[in-house]
């Protein structure tokens, strides 16, 4: 049986070995390592702190999530096909490492995450194109 989702340290593990995929996944990867050309150094510890903050309670993200999404978003139109593979990504890096409570939280916030992300993009597309 795997562990469940209990500390920072289990949240830094999942982050660290998703974005090792993203990278280089060919539908997703292009956008963090040549739209974006993030800077991993600063952002891991961002997204750790992201979904510490959502799946521990403990409040030590503090930044817009959307805000940066939506600048992304003007850059590189983000489509129904990212947001999925997002998803993907995501549920079968928990399930590599995690099972349990917290693990299928984490598993339910992402898509909630990518659908509400998806339905204000498009939101904003439709928008901007007027």
């Amino acid at each position: 049986m795997k562990p469940d989702i209990k500390t920072r340290a289990d949240i830094e593990q999942l982050i660290i070995k998703f974005y090792e995929q993203v990278k280089t996944d060919e539908v997703i990867g292009y956008i963090f390592t040549k739209v974006v050309k993030m800077d991993w150094p600063h952002h891991i510890p961002v997204i750790i702190n992201f979904w510490e903050s959502i799946l521990l309670d403990n409040p030590v993200y503090t930044q817009n999530a959307m805000e940066v999404h939506y600048t992304l978003n003007k850059k590189e139109p983000l489509l129904p096909e990212h947001f999925k593979r997002w998803v993907q990504l995501f549920t079968c890096t928990v399930d590599d490492l995690f099972e349990g409570k917290t693990a299928a939280l984490a598993k339910t916030r992402a898509k909630s995450i990518a659908s509400v992300m998806q339905l204000k993009m498009n939101n904003n597309n439709s928008h901007s194109i007027m």
